[in-house]
């Protein structure tokens, strides 16, 4: 009994055995080398025969092959059940044309493209009972209409086909979709056909609708009346449109009274900004730019006290003054009115701003472009603290700006050029730590500038002043010891009293990729320290000085940079530079010796070239261009 017991056992142990072997080798071929088979058979079926219509030319479905689905890439099941809910298959590598203001044309326009499926999308997706999301953005299918069957998803909640190549007419079988929260079809080669709009009423419980740069030319005179019936939007874009006109009535939207988002940019309207905006209580998110609109702005804005983001910019004929009610949005975190006629000042605007009891949330203004806008900067500006973002480019602003900009701890970017700021530039700006970029050019400053206006910019990288007028002084006065706290990029000083000694602060500068030091009254030799800074620049330019010495040979440039020393006072020999270089300018100087005769073939890129006005022997080429072949 005792024997019968025992080879029992060892049976025993065998089947064990046995069965832990095959369950291990059933490991190795599922997902994550876990064996967890959860998704119906039915289901896996639809996915293989759905993946097998696809062209998939980086393999982003290689994981589409083990046992477990739900452990597929892209592929999301229900945690209470073994159903497959969502395919998230957006072509994450590509960037959105309509994000960048770009059409999408033929394919490899966008990147991304490497990665992106194409093929057919196969029927057997029906299978997928349960699916309630639909994410096939950003890859190509070739102008592929979009299926039909798609309408018969009785539970998808999301649906996004936006940038994926789908052509044709938008199929009126997605009116089915009454379960559907959130529509995305944004493309540049879908299109309509008059009376075609009829399906959106059946989609009663969407709240995000974007149908941006669909050509809607054919229904602009009744667009509108197609959203009305949408009580639950929410969000409603239709960028790049075609439309033509904005409907003139109290309520064109009917039913829809809760949008916070508004995009009706990139269409031609041809009229005055709609008061029926100001209905919209909830509205944080408005875009109207580029749609051709006319007239003020209305005071109306002011009530919107939910608006965190306008963008009135490029319609060119908006003007007038801005109304001082904007100052009330204390919300309002971006303003973008760049490229129209707005005039006055923006005093009343900043100075409500900073009544705001929590501060104000303004982290962006641009009004650049507006030639009548302008006035004296108010000492508000210091109190909007949040601010990261101030372009007051091409406007008619005057005097100096204010010691309250110091108070901008948060500010990276500031832009005034083109300005009419006669006035000093104050100290207090050293003091904006946050700082990257400041472009102060084209002004009649005065004054002085030290290394107080540098102290704390640490994270600077773009500097540029360019003085206009050369009645007017602006100089320079730091020591010759002075290390600049920051590394520049970009460094363009045109027009002010830098010299006369070449700056020795450029010395820790190496890491300079555009140079402009034009008409900087310097009256020095340019040290060797400055040649073996080994700066790979694409713009060089010294003119307009009183720079002697020889320039060196070999100079090191990025592919197709400009140098420029004309007007200086450099002799010697003619430098050879290197063979990258797209234009060179050595006019009105003192370069002598043989002038090169295979100066074409030493710079194969060169198209501008100009060397008049030296003392090189046989200087036969004042200018010349050459195109390449």
């Amino acid at each position: 009994m005792a024997n019968i017991n025992a080879s029992i056992h060892f049976l025993l142990l065998i089947f064990l055995s046995s069965t832990f072997l095959h369950l291990e080798t059933v490991k190795l071929g599922s997902c994550n080398g876990v064996l967890n088979v959860s998704c119906t058979e039915i289901e896996r079926k639809a996915l293989v025969q759905f993946k097998q219509g696809l062209t998939d030319p980086s393999g982003r479905l290689s994981s589409w092959g083990c046992l477990d689905c739900c452990r597929w890439r892209g592929v999301v099941c229900s945690q209470r059940a073994p159903q497959v809910i969502k395919l998230k298959l957006r072509n994450r590598y590509a960037r959105s044309p309509e994000a960048d203001g770009e059409a999408t044309g033929a394919f490899g326009d966008y990147y991304g493209a490497a990665h992106a499926f194409g093929g057919e999308i196969s029927h057997s997706l029906l299978d997928l009972k349960y699916l309630r999301y639909l994410d096939l953005s950003m890859n190509y299918f070739g102008g592929l209409k979009i299926p039909k069957f798609i309408g018969s998803f009785k539970r998808l909640r999301y649906l996004s086909l936006s940038g994926a190549s789908f052509g044709g007419t938008i199929p009126p079988h997605l009116g089915n979709l009454s379960s559907l929260l959130y529509l995305d079809l944004n493309s540049y080669s879908l299109e309509s056909v008059e009376n075609d709009l009829h399906w959106l009423s059946g989609l009663s419980s969407l709240r995000h609708l974007d149908l941006g740069n669909i050509d809607f030319s054919k229904a602009a005179a009744y667009w509108h009346r197609a959203v009305s019936s949408l009580s639950s939007l929410l969000e409603l874009r239709l960028p790049g449109c075609g439309l033509s006109s904005l409907p003139d009535l109290p309520l064109p939207f009917g039913n829809v009274t809760s949008l916070s988002m508004l995009d009706l940019s990139n269409n031609g309207f041809s009229s005055s900004i709609p008061h029926w905006l100001f209905n919209f209580s909830s509205l944080a998110y408005l875009d109207l730019n580029s749609s051709n609109l006319q007239g003020s702005v209305p005071d109306g804005f002011g009530f919107l006290i939910s608006l965190k983001y306008i963008d009135l910019s490029s319609n060119l004929f908006i003007g007038g003054h801005l109304p001082g009610n904007l100052g009330k949005l204390c919300n309002l975190r971006t303003l973008k009115l760049s490229f129209n006629s707005i005039s006055g000042e923006i005093t009343g605007f900043m100075d409500g701003l900073s009544e705001c009891v929590n501060g104000s949330s303004l982290e962006s203004l641009d009004s650049g472009f507006n030639d009548n806008l302008g006035g004296f900067l108010p000492d508000a500006l210091g109190h909007l603290k949040n601010l990261k973002s101030l372009r007051l480019w091409s406007n008619s602003f005057v005097g100096s700006i204010p010691n309250s900009i110091g108070n901008l701890s948060s500010l990276k970017e500031f832009y005034i050029s083109e300005n009419q700021m006669n006035g000093i530039i104050p100290e207090s700006v050293g003091q904006l730590s946050a700082l990257v970029a400041v472009d102060l050019s084209e002004n009649p400053w005065v004054g002085v500038i030290t290394e107080s206006h540098f102290s704390n910019l640490t994270n600077l990288t773009e500097l540029a002043i360019k003085k206009v007028s050369p009645n007017v002084t602006l100089a320079f006065n730091v020591s010759s010891k002075w290390i600049p706290p920051f590394k520049l990029n970009y460094l363009e000083l045109r027009t002010c009293q830098l010299g006369p000694k070449f700056p020795a602060w450029l010395r820790n500068q190496n890491q300079l990729k555009t140079l402009v030091l034009n008409n900087a009254r310097i009256s020095d030799t340019i040290p060797d320290w400055f040649w073996k800074l080994d700066l790979q620049v694409d713009l060089l330019d010294f003119a307009n000085n009183q720079l002697s010495g020889r320039v060196p040979n070999s100079l090191k440039f990025q592919e197709q940079a400009i140098v420029d020393l004309s007007s200086n006072r450099f002799h010697g020999p003619f430098p050879h530079f290197s063979s990258k270089l797209n234009s060179l300018y050595l006019r009105d100087n003192s370069f002598s010796g043989p002038m090169p005769r295979d100066v074409g073939k030493t710079m194969p890129w060169l198209i501008n070239f100009d060397v008049s006005w030296n003392s090189l022997k046989h200087p036969f080429i004042i200018s010349f261009f050459k195109f390449l072949m």
